[in-house]
């Protein structure tokens, strides 16, 4: 049996990067667009060593697949690695229920359990607010990832449930990588001759992650470049005061209007969050070091900041993508940029 918190994604496609990005741990993931499984699977899309969604929920479940990169059905993948799926629901109907009712626990469980004992197990079942999942993702153990090509830069990755395809756009991008689990002391990162941090995305409630203002005032005393995304950007916010609060139903899928304040560009970005941090303005209460940099065009909430003096840049949404839409990638390279320019203000 499955039990998580149920939520919906936007996304048209990529249900394999959804199940393995580790920011659904602990969630029941409902896909939105109603045919689900059509192009198959590929290992290359994995964006984690396992599936960390709970559970699937869908509309349809294709009975046939067809992709010249496939190497299996959907089907196929979720039985391999135990994944509890559910199909001919009507997802519409789902979806508007937890747009009006809030993401909430849910379960998926077989009919001879009976219905009486799979609501039993949903109830006993914590809720996502006060849940720390980073131990849960995080690496065991510290692991490098070499730069693809000649190294230009040294930087130290906070594993809060990274995803692959953020190692690999650093990677590309000529970065020596040592990623660390999530509770690795500040000293330890910082005596190891570092050029930048990456704080990354992961799942459920920043607020309940132990020693956030302790690791985010030493890491940020040194002022050496920090890019944090997704669950980073809400640790890196609240280290510098800020507070976060559970959304309704949460942001997730990969076609989220999100305003860059700098240039009034509007970015489509891909999201998964169910917290976000409080603004107000362009100011971020709590956090007064902190200016807003990115604004959500559908409901104003938060999306990114940058430290007014220090070499410190976070946003909400993905940037990274796997899936969705790359009109963000340019932060990759802004936090290159700073490290190019070295400690100190930006």
């Amino acid at each position: 049996m499955a039990l998580g918190e149920v939520v919906f994604t936007t996304s048209l496609a990529g249900y394999q990067e959804i199940l393995t990005d580790p920011s659904y741990a602990g969630q029941i993931v409902t896909m939105t667009a109603p045919l689900i499984g059509n192009y198959g699977v590929a290992a290359d899309d994995d964006q984690a060593a396992r599936p960390w969604a709970a559970g699937l929920v869908v509309r349809e479940l294709s009975g046939r697949y067809s992709n010249w990169r496939a190497d299996g059905s959907l089907q196929d993948y979720l039985a391999r690695h135990g994944i509890a799926s559910i199909e001919a629901v009507d997802t519409r109907r789902l979806t508007r229920h937890i747009r009006s009712e809030g993401a909430m626990r849910a379960g998926i469980g077989s009919e001879e359990l009976g219905e009486a004992e799979i609501l039993r197990r949903v109830q006993e079942h914590p809720p996502m607010a006060g849940l720390d999942l980073t131990g849960v993702v995080t690496t065991d153990e510290a692991y490098p990832v070499a730069a693809h090509g000649a190294e230009r830069f040294r930087v130290a990755v906070y594993d809060f449930g990274v995803k692959r395809r953020s190692l690999e756009l650093l990677a590309g991008r000529g970065c020596e990588l040592t990623v660390y689990p999530a509770t690795t002391p500040a000293s330890e990162v910082l005596d190891s001759g570092i050029d930048g941090i990456f704080l990354s995305n992961g799942p459920g409630d920043p607020g309940a992650v132990p020693g956030v203002a302790e690791l985010i005032d030493s890491l940020a005393a040194r002022e050496i470049p920090l890019f944090g995304i997704c669950l980073g950007h809400q640790l890196i916010c609240r280290g510098f005061g800020a507070e976060t609060f559970k959304l309704l139903y949460g942001h997730r899928g990969g076609n989220h209007p999100v305003q860059r304040l700098e240039t009034q560009g509007v970015e489509i970005t891909s999201q998964n969050h169910g917290f976000a941090v409080r603004c107000d303005g362009d100011l971020v209460p709590g956090a007064p070091d902190l200016l807003v940099s990115h604004i959500n065009l559908n409901d104003r909430t938060l999306e990114g900041v940058r430290h007014r003096s220090l070499p410190i840049v976070a946003v909400q949404y993905h940037p990274e993508s796997a899936p969705g839409p790359h009109d963000s990638r340019y932060l990759f390279d802004e936090f290159l940029r700073m490290m190019e320019n070295g400690p100190g203000p930006t």
